[in-house]
């Protein structure tokens, strides 16, 4: 027998739509299946994209940067992201080798419109392409290439919420644990804090 739904919880289309009601104007007239010029402005002017992917054991979502351009628009339906050698987790990579479904969030500093784009990936090991990457020496291992099936902007209303781009909304970073701190706090000290963080 199926368990009675939470108090308050929304667990229906019809009664999410009760709630927000339905989109209207730009909402809709701004996603379309492909790159325009516009959009492209905006994806190759970003130096960070986030890169969200799901697979068997769940979902992923990580960030990528470089300098801007570093995404290349191929065309209108196709665009190129090199993976930077990082910590050989490759949670975003082993998702798409079980589910090729991808979705992109563009941020471009000092601009609080994004763009979104969700379509499907496949991961190519081509090396002369990935030459055509190189930044300070260094070739990526595998490109993503992505066919866009959505492309919208997400208007600026998140961002100016959140003051992200405000100078005086910075947060000092000895505000927050360094990186080997929660390792050493995680692991019972296993990791020297100190040293990993200078490494």
């Amino acid at each position: 027998m199926k368990a009675a739904a939470e108090p308050h919880q929304v667990t229906t289309i019809a009664e999410l739509e009760a709630l927000y009601g339905a989109p209207v104007g730009a909402a809709v007239a701004k996603e379309i299946d492909y790159i325009t010029d516009e959009y492209r402005a905006f994806a190759e002017t970003a130096p960070f994209v986030v890169v969200a992917t799901v697979g068997p054991e769940g979902t992923d979502c990580s960030p990528r940067g470089d300098p801007a351009g570093f995404v290349r628009v191929v065309d209108r339906k196709h665009l190129l992201i090199p993976d930077r050698p990082g910590n050989n987790r490759i949670d975003s990579l082993r998702n798409l080798v079980h589910d090729p479904r991808i979705s992109l969030l563009f941020l471009v500093p000092g601009v609080s419109e994004t763009l979104r784009i969700n379509g499907r990936a496949r991961i190519i090991a081509d090396p002369a392409l990935a030459a055509t990457f190189v930044v300070n020496g260094k070739a990526p291992r595998t490109l993503l290439e992505v066919t866009a099936e959505r492309v919208y902007f997400q208007c600026a209303k998140a961002l100016i919420r959140s003051r992200l781009w405000s100078a005086d909304a910075q947060v000092p970073r000895s505000a927050l644990p360094t990186c080997g701190e929660i390792l050493a706090a995680i692991s019972s000290d296993a990791f020297d804090a100190a040293e990993y963080d200078r490494t």
